[in-house]
């Protein structure tokens, strides 16, 4: 650790946001304290304070490079442990609108496992950093702030098994305890004013198993992702994951969810557009029973739009926006901000929290208009449909043809919603040609794949 810029920080919220932030936040502090109201050390399932661990979770290409550059080797050692490698567009085979995309290996490499064994390898990691402490099995109470409620001096705390509060107080305090974030209130009564709020209601709901396989649907791919279009609003996620087994995520929107007793989710895996995942998993032993979980509507705190923020107060991750979880953004956004965070640090400063705020949505506006779009597409999804939407949702359907003939295009689509590269990445004149060329009407050799 070079010159330290504070003493003590509290990282509220130790899942993998919270835990991403401590890899940065350890070189810049003596001490680091990560506080959850779960048991985490050790943990290697699901745990209550955390539903969507029992789903499909994953990083994007470059939030796998983010979480490679917070923690050096650890991709390495996690396909040491058995978790499978993936390439975005190399080994996942995709259906969009009903039909498949060429592939092709393209350095958009990721690691698959359970959220559990991912936040399992990121925590050892944690640990292991000599200035990290957790105090697992506490409740936050409340901030404390300064006489002149300008700036927050810790957090309160209080243990689950009873006990009295408890004041940590820190030099800086990162609020990462997710959606239920309680930060909004305690501003708002502050004084600092309501933060806005902007999402879009999606009525999502997803339902996950996890399987032996006895068939093999995979050949040399990893994953097989079938998108829920506006004709089929049903969609999954089956990939190979830790421990020798599969997992499955099927999902539907706008109130379409997938039952959970065994014989009607089969039936609706049998909608999907990839009929191969069906015809595995009537084959497969299963490990455990269909769970559901709902996701009525996207959130993104607007904290960048705030007149003023306290200082010392830095709020991360799901706190701030929780996107549509189909499209596997968070964790990566998370470990963006993770970087940012580090930069400030190693600049040797505490960073400005309103500003960093503004940080903080600069990294979330690409993901957030990338998707907040695709959900616009549903005609049951609310929102204003504007002309450049509307030509844009044109380009992109253009887009996703050219890609079932050209796998240069999947390249490309796939960086972009990898975010390794800007959107404005796939309107370039060069790609925009390609995209015209290879989009037209399908030849009488192309199977009708819709």
């Amino acid at each position: 650790m070079g010159k330290p810029v504070g003493d003590r920080v509290v990282v509220l919220g130790g899942s993998i946001t919270g835990l991403f932030a401590a890899s940065a936040l350890s070189e810049a502090y003596r001490e680091v304290v990560i506080v959850d109201r779960d048991e985490i050390v050790g943990v290697r399932e699901p745990r209550r304070g955390a539903p969507q661990a029992r789903h499909i979770n994953g990083l994007l290409a470059r939030g796998a490079r983010a979480m490679e550059e917070l923690f050096p080797e650890i991709t390495s050692q996690m396909i040491t442990a058995g978790c499978p490698q993936t390439d975005l567009s190399g080994t996942v085979r995709w259906y969009f609108n009903g039909m498949r995309l060429k592939q092709v290996r393209a350095g958009l490499t990721n690691v698959g496992c359970r959220r559990p064994i991912l936040e399992h390898h990121v925590r050892e990691r944690v640990q292991a950093l000599g200035n990290v402490t957790f105090k697992q099995r506490y409740d936050l109470t409340g901030l404390a702030f300064d006489a002149d409620g300008t700036r927050v001096l810790g957090a309160r705390i209080q243990r689950r098994d009873g006990g009295a509060e408890e004041l940590v107080e820190a030099d800086l305090v990162i609020d990462a305890t997710g959606r239920g974030s309680r930060t909004p209130v305690w501003l708002e009564n502050k004084g600092f004013g309501r933060v806005a709020e902007e999402g879009s209601k999606i009525g999502l709901g997803y339902v996950t198993r996890h399987y032996k396989l006895r068939t093999d649907p995979f050949g040399k791919d990893h994953s097989i992702v079938c998108v829920a279009n506006p004709d089929l609003p049903r969609g999954a996620i089956f990939t190979k994951t830790d421990s020798g087994l599969v997992e499955l995520t099927t999902y539907g929107l706008l109130g379409d969810h997938p039952p959970t007793d065994p014989e009607g989710f089969n039936a609706f895996i049998k909608t999907l557009a990839a009929p191969e995942i069906y015809e595995a998993v009537i084959e497969a032993e299963p490990i455990d029973d269909p769970v559901l979980f709902r996701f009525p509507t996207t959130l993104r705190r607007r904290y960048d739009k705030m007149a003023r923020m306290p200082e010392r107060l830095l709020v991360l991750g799901d706190a701030v926006c929780t996107p549509n979880p189909v499209f596997a953004q968070a964790q990566s956004l998370s470990a963006l901000q993770a970087l940012a965070l580090r930069d400030e640090l190693r600049a040797g400063r505490v960073p400005d929290a309103l500003e960093f705020t503004r940080t903080v949505g600069r990294i979330i506006d690409p993901a957030w208009g990338l998707t907040e779009g695709i959900n616009l597409s549903f005609p049951g999804v609310e929102g204003k449909r504007t002309r450049v939407w509307k030509l844009m949702q044109a380009y992109m359907y253009r887009v996703q043809i050219a890609a079932t003939r050209d796998s240069g295009v999947t390249e490309a689509f796939m960086r972009s919603a990898g975010l390794v590269d800007p959107i404005e990445a796939l309107m370039r004149p060069s790609m925009v040609l390609r995209v015209l060329r290879n989009s037209g009407a399908p030849s009488q050799a192309e199977p009708a794949q819709r």
